[in-house]
């Protein structure tokens, strides 16, 4: 079965939306970014998720080419169960790191297939130890994530059957059906494609998280 990342979130309401419509992990930002959440509000959010019963859902933190250190506190003082990492980090930085990583993998139209799957063998081969888990998302301009652009995904299908991969990068619930049937995926990551207005969206939230289950049946 697919899994379902929903990235961006900062409100208590969307996030126990997410987590009840069956979401597998839940994105808290803490990148400079619109979406961009402070440590305090995001424990509160955390606590909020920590509540329900059951509660199944990861929650990870997102941050873009911050110091490892910094990374750590922030992981520890909110409790996330991982940590995905947006930037130009190096396998090197990751190491550094003490929760599970998630390691974006940014695509564009100058690497082919076989030269992403090379970039992430390396780093399972530096990174044996770590629960580590792939995110691929296009790139543009500055932005280093959350643009809404989509890459084309069969770049994403060698990948996709040697690692556990997050496909992210302007993904909506009339777009992700396709995607998931032709590439199937370990999982896919939405942000842009769950709001109204750049605010998270309760009803396309729980619509997306619908259409993903019902693709990859």
């Amino acid at each position: 079965m697919t899994r379902i990342k929903i990235c961006g979130l900062s409100e208590v309401q969307h996030v126990v939306a997410a987590a009840e419509a069956g979401a597998d992990f839940l994105g808290l930002v803490f990148a400079p970014s619109s979406r961009q959440i402070s440590a305090e509000k995001a424990l509160k959010v955390v606590e909020a998720v920590h509540a329900l019963k059951p509660c199944r859902v990861i929650i990870v933190g997102v941050f873009v080419n911050a110091e490892a250190g910094e990374v750590n506190r922030i992981a520890d003082y909110c409790r996330l169960d991982r940590v995905q990492l947006s930037g130009d980090e190096t396998w090197q930085y990751c190491q550094q790191i003490e929760r599970p990583i998630i390691k974006t993998i940014h695509v564009s139209n100058i690497k082919t297939s076989e030269e992403i799957v090379a970039e992430m063998a390396g780093g399972y081969q530096l990174l044996s130890r770590q629960d580590l888990i792939y995110l691929l998302d296009s790139r543009m301009g500055d932005a280093y994530g959350g643009t809404g652009q989509t890459f084309d995904w069969q770049l994403a299908k060698e990948a996709s059957t040697n690692f556990p991969v997050l496909i992210a990068g302007g993904l909506t619930s009339t777009n992700v059906v396709q995607m998931v049937r032709e590439i199937q995926p370990w999982g896919v990551d939405v942000s842009s494609g769950v709001e109204s207005n750049g605010r998270k969206d309760t009803a396309k939230i729980r619509e997306f998280i619908q259409v993903v289950r019902t693709a990859s049946v």
